[in-house]
């Protein structure tokens, strides 16, 4: 799975960056996204680090094993992670949404990586490479690569989707504490029969995504008679 980075550094790059994230289809809750990078030094050879756990695509990985790929990667590689809540998805896009929270987490990677070898973002940019997964441009101000299934094809993208799910996970298990009647620890604000049933029967709450399908067909058809939930009107 080292195909793009290989290539990346043939062409020039001594930061290569894999991007993903995890949150674009739930019905509540953030968008999140991981970037990571490989190696915590300016490239001169391409060395990466073996890793004992599995590196694949998270949606290939049962929970327990992504726990214990997260922390073998995040003590072997510099990483970055960003957020976009519910509010900004429904005042904008879910594109847009995903697209920021991209660039917020390269952003926080490179300024790591600028810190640890005492550079500065300008002297590096014309050597940054990132592969993003899927179809989606951001708009980095560095070479972009958009690799479709990436998460499958570069270890870059695939260490990024880990680190993207794993976290968005603790935020959605931090959620359930609030909201446990929605059930968010076991389907993560996806739309799972469960959380439609709760949402028939509560009402939505402040996580859930407006406008979005079904919680927005609901308000249109008169079904949601219940207020909208928040911390302080839980049953």
């Amino acid at each position: 799975m080292l195909l793009w980075e290989k290539k990346a550094f043939v062409e020039g790059a001594s930061l290569i960056i894999g991007v993903d994230e995890a949150g674009r289809g739930p019905l509540a809750g953030p968008v999140v996204a991981g970037a990571v990078s490989l190696t915590r030094m300016p490239l001169k050879r391409f060395n990466p680090p073996r890793f004992r756990e599995r590196i694949d695509d998270s949606k290939k990985i049962v929970p327990g094993q992504r726990k214990k790929s997260s922390v073998e990667i995040l003590k072997k590689t510099v990483f970055g992670i960003g957020r976009r809540g519910q509010g900004f998805i429904d005042r904008e896009n879910i594109h847009r949404a995903t697209a920021l929270a991209m660039k917020d987490a390269v952003r926080s990677l490179v300024k790591k990586f600028c810190q640890r070898n005492n550079k500065k973002e300008k002297d590096i940019r014309s050597r940054v490479c990132v592969l993003v997964d899927g179809n989606i441009d951001p708009g980095f101000p560095y070479r972009t690569v958009k690799i479709i299934k990436g998460d499958s094809k570069s270890l870059s993208i695939a260490a990024a989707s880990i680190i993207a799910k794993v976290s968005r996970d603790k935020i959605m298990l931090s959620y359930d504490k609030r909201f446990p009647e929605y059930g968010f620890s076991k389907h993560k604000g996806y739309g799972t029969r469960l959380h439609i049933e709760a949402i028939k029967r509560y009402g939505p709450c402040e996580l859930h995504r407006k406008t979005f399908a079904p919680i927005l067909w609901q308000s249109q058809r008169g079904r949601g008679t219940a207020p909208i939930k928040n911390d302080l009107c839980k049953n």
